[in-house]
This record gives structure tokens, C-alpha cells and sequence, in this order.
């Protein structure tokens, strides 16, 4: 069998009757390798080629960024695709076609991904990425008159703490002199001394949600500059000058708004979770929103095991994002649960297996997760030939 991790618990093996189990795969993305669509159909493959009999569940997640409308849409019995009636602007202005997903219950799901996201980009430009795109697909969403709108944010190109979707909803920035601040570069934010926000779009009926997955707050050393800058290519100078944009417009925002900079998740996407907050969204957790929406939540009950899993798992896992997310779930609920992971750099709390062993070599696991992901599974399901082997 593939090797788990050091001291990891072992599925037990038995050779009595088969009594069939109802499996829930819920994994993640295998970031930059496959996506949790791919990663659940294979595990699923896998699984129902050595116990057939079992009934499985297949719901890919995402924990509000990048692949949360896939996950959902996969998932959720209803969901119908929107497509933005004319394209969007990108993160660097460059224009973007984008879509939106609509749930039962006139739900309106949206990812900042999909019009603001970093591989939108040509080329990295840290001070000038805009979120406009956003508010535009948001715009949209509201003029089709949805009761309630959920944000996924995550995975975004810019650090303007929202304004550019904000602008597109109505928003009117003003420097000293009272004359119109027109946001080109972030760093204009520093010239904001007055807030109009007498044509900022009302919120639909039932409100806006916003998915987040971190506790950065907006500005600061575990600020959205800090934390997330280097990744969008924003060098040491640059973070700092970020910041102090991000600050000074915070400032103002947040005497006009009465919204904190020091919310945990202000940070979000740049500092996207502080803008829409200050628009009166209301932000919760991204893994367990997708986990509700895509029908985990109400499958855990009736689960015998969940398999979950992400590229590398380790100890930043238990910290909100989607993996760990499922596995405290999964624990309230007394369910086992097996991790599914390229690479464990930290031990799952209970069953594991590793693509890399069963691959060979960490290259190869990569090349071809799919195909590996599938033979992890079938290899765990081998060694459970009862329901009490899962006792």
C-alpha cells in the first residue's frame, strides 16, 4: 500500500461480507495540478473500482476563491450559469467575459477570481490591478434582481482595497478641495479626503455574503499589502507604499462608514473584504458557506466516511482553509475521514495517503494527479471490507 504519514492510523483490513458504505468525496483543488472536479472524479473512480457496491456522494469544494462557482455549480441541484451581457474590465483593463451562477432561492453566487483574478493579468502591476470588473459583475447581478448575493473573494490580482468595485456601484471619492479623485494607481487613494456615497447601490433584500478563508485585516503587518503583496509582485518599497495608500483610505472609509481596518478578513483580496464591509456585506467563513451550498453540510449526517484532500497538506490546513474546514466537521459529527494529498508535511488527524508515494516521486504525482488519485483510492478501499473496519 502507499506509504501514509509517519505513525499515521491504517485503515484496518478484514475478509468478512461486504456491507456497502456511503463515501462523501469532498476535496479541494490540487492547486496548479488539477481541479477538485478532477481530483473527486478520480477518487471516485478509484473507489467504486474496488467497492462497487458503496454509494458515493461527489461534491468538489473550494473555500470561496479560485474554483468556488465550479464547485458549487458541480454540486448544486438548480444552479443555473449567467453569462455578464458584455465583457468586464480585467484587472489590468484588459477586457474579461464573465459569469455568474444562479441558485435556487434567487441566490446570486459570484468569484472575484473570474474578473479580477491574478491570472488575468498579462504582466504583474501591484499599484495599478484594479477590482472595476467586480463591481461590474455585481452590478449585473443586482440589475437581475436577485434577493441575495454571495462574494467568493480570493485569488485576486490587485490591492485596492475594493475601491474599483466600489466606484462601479456608485461610490464617489474627493480630495481636499472637494474635486473628484479619479483612481488610476492605488496609490491616488493617498488624495481621498471625502466619501460620496449618496449613489452607492442599495444591497439586495436578503443581503450580500463575502467568502473569505484569511484573517488578514486591511493594512498593517498582516495587512493585505504585507501579506498578500509579493505574490501579485509588489516588491518591499512597494508593499509599504501600498499599505500606506490603504491606510489613509481606510481612514476615511472608515469615519464615513464606521467599518473596521482591523477586522479579521478586511484583508481579503487585496483588501476587497474591507470595501464590500464597508458596503454592508456581511462576511463568513468561504469553506463552510461552499460546504452548505454544495450540499456537504447536509450530507455528513448519513456519511460513513469523507475523503477530502489538497495538494500539500500541512499545519497552515487547520487554519480555515476548505481541507480542514471538512475535517472538523467531520470529527463534530463522528465520521471518519481520509486526506488525499500530493504531499504531507503534517499528520491528518485520521486516515492519509499520500500521491506522492503511490506515484513514486513528487514530479510524477504532479504530472498526472488524476491518475494517481484514483489509485490511492482504490488501494484504501481494498482494506475496508466492513463498516466496522471504519469503527
Amino acid at each position: 500500500m502507499s506509504r501514509q504519514v509517519p505513525d499515521a492510523p491504517q485503515p484496518e483490513v478484514s475478509h468478512a461480507s461486504t456491507t456497502p458504505l456511503h463515501v462523501v468525496v469532498a476535496p479541494d483543488s490540487f492547486k496548479g495540478s488539477a481541479s477538485a472536479h478532477e481530483i473527486a472524479a478520480a477518487i471516485a473512480d478509484g473507489w467504486q473500482q474496488a467497492r462497487p457496491a458503496d454509494r458515493l456522494t461527489v461534491l468538489p469544494q473550494a473555500d470561496g476563491g479560485e474554483g468556488t462557482l465550479a464547485a458549487i455549480a458541480t454540486s448544486a441541484a438548480g444552479a443555473r450559469w449567467h453569462v455578464v451581457g458584455r465583457p468586464v474590465c480585467g484587472p489590468d483593463r484588459r477586457p474579461v467575459q464573465a459569469r455568474w451562477l444562479e441558485l435556487p432561492g434567487s441566490v446570486a453566487v459570484v468569484e472575484l477570481a473570474e474578473s479580477s483574478g491574478l491570472p488575468l493579468m498579462a504582466h504583474p502591476a501591484p499599484t495599478r490591478a484594479t477590482t472595476r470588473g467586480l463591481g461590474q459583475v455585481i452590478s449585473a447581478v443586482l440589475g437581475a434582481g436577485v434577493r441575495r448575493v454571495v462574494v467568493g473573494l480570493g485569488g485576486s490580482a490587485s490591492t485596492d482595497g475594493g475601491v474599483g468595485a466600489l466606484l462601479e456601484l456608485g461610490l464617489r471619492l474627493h480630495d481636499g478641495d472637494d474635486r473628484p479623485v479619479h483612481i488610476v494607481d492605488v496609490l491616488d487613494l493617498e488624495r481621498v479626503a471625502r466619501i460620496d456615497s449618496t449613489a452607492l447601490a442599495d444591497l439586495p433584500p436578503e443581503g450580500v455574503e463575502i467568502l473569505t478563508d484569511t484573517t488578514a485585516t486591511l493594512c498593517g503587518p498582516t495587512g493585505a499589502a504585507h501579506t498578500f503583496g509579493a505574490q501579485k509582485g509588489a516588491d518591499a518599497p512597494t508593499r509599504h507604499a501600498l499599505d500606506r495608500a490603504l491606510r489613509h483610505f481606510g481612514g476615511v472609509m472608515a469615519d464615513h462608514f464606521g467599518v473596521s481596518t482591523t477586522q479579521s478578513g478586511a484583508g481579503a483580496a487585496g483588501g476587497t473584504g474591507f470595501g464590500l464591509l464597508a458596503w454592508g456585506a456581511t462576511q463568513v467563513p468561504g469553506a463552510v458557506r461552499v460546504n452548505d451550498l454544495t450540499g456537504l453540510t447536509a450530507a455528513l449526517p448519513t456519511a460513513d466516511l469523507v475523503i477530502t484532500g489538497e495538494g500539500c497538506y500541512d499545519r497552515t490546513s487547520s487554519t480555515g482553509k476548505l481541507v480542514g474546514t471538512v475535517l472538523r466537521r467531520c470529527a463534530e459529527h463522528g465520521v471518519r475521514s481520509l486526506v488525499v494529498a500530493g504531499r504531507f508535511d503534517a499528520r491528518p488527524p485520521d486516515l492519509g495517503v499520500e500521491l506522492s508515494a503511490v506515484a513514486g516521486t513528487a514530479a510524477a504525482a504532479i504530472a498526472d494527479p488524476g491518475v494517481h488519485a484514483t489509485s490511492a483510492a482504490r488501494l484504501v478501499a481494498t482494506t475496508l471490507d466492513t463498516v466496522e473496519a471504519l469503527s
